[in-house]
């Protein structure tokens, strides 16, 4: 396991793990992102599913480079989960790897007020207990290159 992954502030709703979003929330345990690739034709593909919407190949999951930039956001300041600080920032990001390939994720280690549209991130990841294992959230910070 990477010495990387923060464990996670606050409990965080996940789906059921199933054999298409398995790797998607364990890639972390070892610091990568991993998104699904089609064998076929290259095109990445997120939300995991079971083929290629383009082509019907095989997907395969792939790490990613974790940079995107930040397509669009929004600020929560509703306590709708009380283990869930306020104000925290839902965004959707889009990674460098394809254009249009984006990711429903939290911008994590910075104020909420410093995020903007294309705002370069990168994934970091949140280790939390989910269905008797680990599973790593993948989160978004500001890049600091």
């Amino acid at each position: 396991m990477s010495d990387d992954v923060a464990p996670a502030t606050a409990a965080r709703m996940l789906p059921p793990l199933d054999e298409h979003n398995r790797p998607y929330w364990t890639g972390g345990s070892d610091g990568r992102l991993l998104i699904h690739r089609c064998e076929s034709c290259g095109r990445w593909v997120s939300p995991p599913a079971a083929d290629c919407p383009d082509c019907a190949g095989h997907l395969t999951p792939a790490p990613v480079s974790g940079r995107a930039t930040v397509f669009t956001y929004t600020v929560n300041h509703q306590p709708f989960n009380p283990a869930v600080p306020v104000p925290y920032v839902i965004a959707i990001v889009e990674l460098e790897e394809q254009p249009g390939l984006r990711l429903a994720a939290n911008i994590v280690d910075c104020e909420p007020d410093s995020v903007r549209v294309g705002l370069p991130v990168e994934v970091a990841f949140e280790r939390q207990p989910h269905e008797g294992q680990d599973v790593y959230v993948p989160v978004f910070t500001p890049r600091r290159d």
